[in-house]
């Protein structure tokens, strides 16, 4: 055997640059596992730490994000529901308003046509009291007037008030009379 392996030192065989000698090899690959091993052990579990910690940050930010939107769009909600009751309270306030304003205005119309007929009323109360007070005085002032008159072409003294009331009530009827029966032939013959 010795024989052989002097033979094949002896032989030279073109190394191929690209395959390291097997010692190098198996060496190398030792210290592989071994670098390997030790990241493995050590390393790894840190660095899947981190990642999960990462990941459950993210994901965590996620839902924050999501949880954050859900709450502005119900806030927004809210919102949209409060500003469309207020538009709906302004527009019952506004109506209610129209309509008390509309009853106001009605109510002061009535009590202004009201006070109108009250005053009117009060004023042909008074020119009806008026015309009786100068339809009573004028009497009296004709009355008187034709007593004097009266007595002077008769000559004596009409003082008597019985009497003188009864001449001058008679005579105020005949004109009264006389009066209505030329006012409704005037009105025939229109």
């Amino acid at each position: 055997m010795n024989a052989l392996v002097t033979l094949a030192s002896e032989v030279e065989v073109p190394e191929n640059p690209l395959v390291p000698p097997i010692p190098e090899l198996v060496i190398g690959l030792i210290a592989f596992f071994l670098v390997f091993g030790f990241l493995a052990k050590k390393l790894l579990p840190n660095i899947n730490k981190v990642l999960d910690e990462r990941r459950a940050a993210i994901e965590g930010g996620m839902e924050k994000a999501e949880a954050a939107q859900a709450e502005a769009q119900q806030v927004l909600e809210d919102y949209r529901a409060q500003l469309a009751d207020a538009r709906h309270e302004a527009a019952r306030l506004r109506q209610e308003a129209q309509e008390q304003g509309a009853a106001l205005i009605a109510e002061m119309r009535a009590e202004g046509q009201r006070q109108r007929e009250e005053i009117i009323a009060a004023g042909h109360a008074q020119i009806e009291a008026d015309r009786k007070q100068a339809a009573h005085t004028l009497r009296q002032d004709v009355g008187k007037l034709a007593t004097d008159l009266a007595g002077k072409l008769v000559g004596e003294s009409l003082e008597d008030h019985a009497r003188q009331s009864r001449t001058i009530d008679r005579f105020l009827d005949e004109l009264e009379a006389k009066s209505a029966t030329d006012t409704a032939k005037a009105e025939a013959g229109r």
